[in-house]
């Protein structure tokens, strides 16, 4: 009998659990943390998707099996979605399926289309199930970059040359988790083109489609006509609505991925519970105005983040989008490591923040902060971060208070 099973041995430890756990142990001992690390949005839902979820959840025909690929209405709420803020005609009975959010929806669809040996081209840093989703499949992973830039094409055009079997699926991801890269539509009506030159099929992730700033919207994939012959596409309502617990995401596109996603989860589910469906049918349907209200929210954030973090003698990048930041480790600590950076910033600045590496070896030198505590919180870090940095020998500028 083996000591390990096959799919354990394809998963590395989960470097992030060491932090976490770390984080979890320091506040059980009583230490006031705060928490950068985790994308877990601090914000409530509106109360209009909480009351539908209380009216829903009080009828007596509410508590039995739902169906896996979504209620009706939530289908087509998705569609209209995609059609108001896109101009993407969907049908939501073919090109439509609800999932336990987009983490759910994209493990369980490299379940369906991969077969053990497969190649997969998925970036490298990026979000874990964009990896391990295959692993866990059988795939075999051949990593590419995530900056959307022309080594990003020659990588594509040499892992097709060079690979064998050629690769057959290709995952993005923008904005990106964990960078906060993203792309305009000309990324990806020339990526279209590519899949259909390569005979690849393209998974986008779009979970942070409406966290963009500096006025530039984000795009979606299948804006590009002919998309949905190679493409399809998830999202998500964790962040847009503050609804992460609730685990509801969708993907919508190509009918033939569709109908694979829809079979696979028809063995593996009965959809989430009935009355989270209907409330999110409020949220997709109702006012919008909380998307704009969040969208403020983090971009303030952001800013505070960004200008705090500075004068505390951390510089880090803006991103142009997302509810993270991808900060260079800061030089005179860059030979630490990531992953020791982000111990020390937890024990001695009682600061979370996730390792890069835990996004892929790419990620090394870098850690993602999450934008998930309020700006008197992220001013507090900033000054807890100075003394560590000052307590490390490093020369924080002389630029007022933090």
């Amino acid at each position: 009998m083996s000591e390990e099973f096959y799919r354990m041995k394809r998963l590395p430890p989960y470097v992030i659990a060491e932090v976490n756990a770390m984080r979890a142990a320091a506040r059980a001992a009583g230490e006031d943390i705060i928490d950068l690390g985790m994308g877990n949005p601090d914000l409530p839902p509106p109360d209009h998707v909480i009351e539908k979820l209380i009216e829903v959840a009080k009828k007596p025909g509410a508590h039995g099996y739902s169906q896996s690929k979504g209620i009706p209405g939530l289908r087509r709420a998705q569609a209209n979605y995609y059609g108001r803020r896109f101009g993407v005609d969907l049908d939501p009975e073919t090109e439509v399926v609800v999932t336990m959010g987009s983490k759910e929806g994209l493990a369980s669809l490299a379940t369906a289309i991969t077969a053990p040996g497969d190649v997969v081209l998925a970036p490298n840093p990026s979000y874990p199930i964009h990896m391990f989703g295959f692993i866990i499949a059988g795939a075999t992973i051949r990593s590419v970059p995530t900056t959307p830039d022309e080594h990003y094409w020659r990588a594509l055009d040499r892992a097709m040359a060079f690979t064998v079997p050629r690769p057959s699926i290709l995952v993005v991801g923008y904005p990106s988790n964990p960078t906060a890269e993203t792309v305009d539509l000309a990324f990806y009506e020339r990526l279209v083109a590519w899949a259909k030159e390569n005979k690849v099929w393209v998974l986008s992730d779009l979970a942070y489609s409406e966290l963009y700033y500096d006025g530039n919207p984000t795009p979606s994939i299948l804006q590009v006509p002919g998309a949905k012959d190679v493409a399809v596409e998830f999202t998500s309502l964790s962040k847009t609505y503050s609804m992460a617990g609730w685990r509801i995401g969708f993907a919508v596109g190509n009918k033939q991925l569709i109908s694979a996603l829809t079979r696979v989860k028809s063995y593996l589910d009965y959809g989430a519970f009935t009355p989270i469906q209907a409330a999110a049918c409020a949220a997709l349907n109702g006012p919008q105005d909380i998307v704009q209200k969040n969208r403020e929210l983090y971009h303030k954030r952001r800013d505070v983040l960004v200008e705090s973090f500075g004068r505390a003698g951390w510089d880090i990048p803006a991103p142009k989008a997302s509810m993270f930041a991808w900060a260079p480790l800061p030089p005179a600590l860059k030979d630490m490591g990531s992953l020791e950076f982000s111990k020390q910033l937890l024990t001695h600045a009682k600061v979370a923040v996730a390792p890069g590496v835990g996004y892929g070896e790419d990620g090394e030198g870098y850690v993602r902060i999450a934008m998930v505590e309020n700006e008197q919180r992220l001013r507090q870090a900033a000054r807890n971060v100075k003394k560590y940095l000052q307590s490390m020998g490093v020369n924080t500028p002389a630029r007022g208070a933090v």
